[in-house]
């Protein structure tokens, strides 16, 4: 994967929080707001974002994708960058949606514009702002790091994830066995071969559970599976956004 040239911090972002983490996760999103704050920049919240049509794309439905796609384009018309707290939906806005407008040469030259203004959250905290936590403080802790199949293998976060956690003073991330394994959750994968996805997300949960009794994702899916199978089974495993999971750490003063 080509390294990304990374700009400067311009003193504004767009938030595109994900229709998972408006609906499911609104403290993620907050949160998200106040780590940015916290490094001086202005947050932006176009009210009409909804969805980055993802759910519609990988399910082979282009047209129902592009449409969704189409609605949000023109809410971010200002050249500040588009934080989303979600890898698999800045993977979509990045690389997919350019695709999704062949023919239409002025949608296509505007979304590869767009595409090289979005940036997965921890990505943007580490490249970008450069984000120091050595005021920061806490007890020791171990935790998991979960990081969805599109963050990883689409948008290379994972590092992101690893280098802004191990800034945090006190914080230990334990690598697991099937770390690079899906969690089963996949969008729609989930609600079409809930057998199958079923037991791949026991196999993550039983995973995290060997090493650690907290884990943190990036992504509002990933999330919300992994931490409802963990409920379903009854075990002590506790799951977290990341940004929140950030967010307490660096309320923490030494």
């Amino acid at each position: 994967m080509q390294r990304r040239v990374y700009p400067a911090p311009c003193g504004h972002v767009y938030l595109f929080a994900t229709c998972l983490v408006d609906l499911f996760l609104p403290e993620a999103g907050l949160d998200a707001v106040h780590l940015l704050e916290r490094e001086g920049q202005r947050v932006h919240f176009p009210r009409a974002q909804s969805c980055c049509g993802q759910p519609a794309y990988t399910s082979g439905n282009p047209v129902q994708a592009r449409a969704v796609a189409r609605a949000q384009l023109d809410l971010f018309r200002q050249p500040w960058p588009v934080v989303v707290p979600s890898g698999s939906c800045a993977g979509m806005m990045r690389l997919h949606w350019p695709r999704l407008f062949d023919g239409e040469a002025a949608r296509v030259a505007q979304a590869e514009e767009l595409a090289t203004r979005v940036f997965e959250l921890s990505e943007f905290l580490v490249e970008v702002l450069k984000v120091d936590f050595r005021d920061c403080a806490g007890p020791p802790i171990d935790i998991g790091l979960h990081t969805s199949c599109s963050a990883r293998r689409e948008m290379g976060t994972r590092a992101h994830a690893l280098e802004l956690l191990g800034a945090l003073p006190g914080v230990r991330v334990s690598t697991h066995e099937n770390e690079v394994e899906c969690c089963g959750f996949g969008g729609t994968f989930s609600l079409r071969h809930d057998d199958i996805s079923g037991a791949m997300v026991q196999d993550k949960v039983a995973s995290l559970q060997a090493n650690a009794s907290h884990f943190v994702t990036a992504d509002g899916g990933c999330l919300l599976n992994i931490g409802h199978a963990a409920k379903k089974r009854g075990c002590a495993l506790q799951g977290e956004h990341i940004a929140s999971f950030v967010r307490r750490r660096v309320e923490r003063k030494a």
